[in-house]
């Protein structure tokens, strides 16, 4: 019987293993299924059980000092907290990572990216590493319990490495999430002055970034503003006989709305009956309802911007 557990059962009472296992349990429920050695070792956990669980296979090693507890089936919040917890006390989630978390793209599997606050030179496998000197406490919160960039400084952060349909998607999806306005845009951009990215960002700021929901809705809108229409509102809310509805695009001097219809409507029975109650509630009160698919906006653009100033020259009734 290996030493560590000779003891514990000589000591009287429950168990010390059980209370160690239900110490580490407890953590990792708190943090996606990964623990620091630092924070086992803080919290009375000796050295030789965490190798003794290292070698048993309860504990397995992610990176230096980190662990998976039980398996390594991790969620993508798993592996990103363990990439923070890897990278020290003064680490926080960054960049694409971030941008992932805070559910402004999509999370493509690439190495987590994380931002030390600190001059430093020391590597970590696996990970991406970004280094600071300063970073603003307003740029720093907590999302799911993972240290993480604002969505703000994320958002200029990932400036400088996608392209400006990619990187005015993010934003819109931030807007339309409610996690930044135009004036924290206006405000980073600004701080952060001459650095890479920051003429991009600036120019989505002074396009409109309006707040849309879906790629589509992104391609519909290009649509609309190159058809010379003035500008919609863009997922804005309507009370209609007790029932909140949002038209993707609507203006309401012509009593006109544009939906944007997706994979979803088309294959999603429910979806499409929605649509289609929202639609009449819309119609019933005196708006024309136009829908536009993705081949409508992308491969017979023409027609399409047609339709539209066939409708806006329509005379509400």
């Amino acid at each position: 019987m290996p030493r560590e557990v000779a003891v514990e059962h000589a000591l009287g009472g429950e168990p010390r293993h059980r209370v160690t296992d239900r110490a580490i349990a407890a953590l990792a429920r708190e943090q996606h299924g990964v623990v620091g050695r630092a924070q086992l070792l803080a919290r009375g956990v000796a050295r030789r059980a965490i190798e003794h669980r290292l070698a048993t296979g309860r504990l397995h090693l992610l990176h230096r000092a980190v662990y998976a507890v039980g398996h390594t089936a991790l969620t993508d919040e798993g592996h990103w907290l363990a990439a923070v917890l890897a990278a020290g006390a003064r680490a926080v989630l960054s960049h694409f990572s971030a941008a992932a978390l805070w559910r402004i793209v999509e999370w493509d599997g690439r190495r987590p990216e994380v931002t030390v606050i600190g001059a430093g030179t020391r590597s970590h496998p696996g990970l991406r590493l970004h280094r600071t000197l300063q970073l603003e406490p307003k740029d720093i919160r907590h999302r799911a319990g993972i240290p993480v960039t604002s969505p703000a400084r994320t958002l200029a952060d990932i400036a400088p490495s996608i392209s400006y349909p990619a990187l005015r998607r993010a934003a819109r999806q931030a807007l339309s999430l409610q996690l930044v306005s135009t004036r924290d845009l206006v405000e980073i951009s600004a701080r952060l002055g001459g650095r890479r990215g920051m003429t991009k960002l600036r120019r989505v700021i002074a396009e409109g970034p309006a707040p849309t929901r879906s790629l589509l809705e992104d391609v519909v809108l290009d649509l609309i503003k190159a058809s010379g229409l003035e500008d919609p509102a863009v997922n804005v809310p309507m009370y209609l006989d007790g029932r909140t509805v949002v038209p993707d695009f609507r203006w309401p001097d012509r009593r006109l709305v544009v939906e944007a219809d997706g994979a979803a409507w088309h294959e999603n029975r429910l979806a499409r009956e929605d649509d289609a109650d929202r639609q009449a509630l819309l119609e019933a009160h005196g708006n024309l309802v136009l829908h536009v698919t993705w081949d409508q906006a992308v491969r017979r653009a023409p027609q399409t911007i047609a339709r539209f100033h066939a409708a806006a020259e329509r005379r509400p009734a």
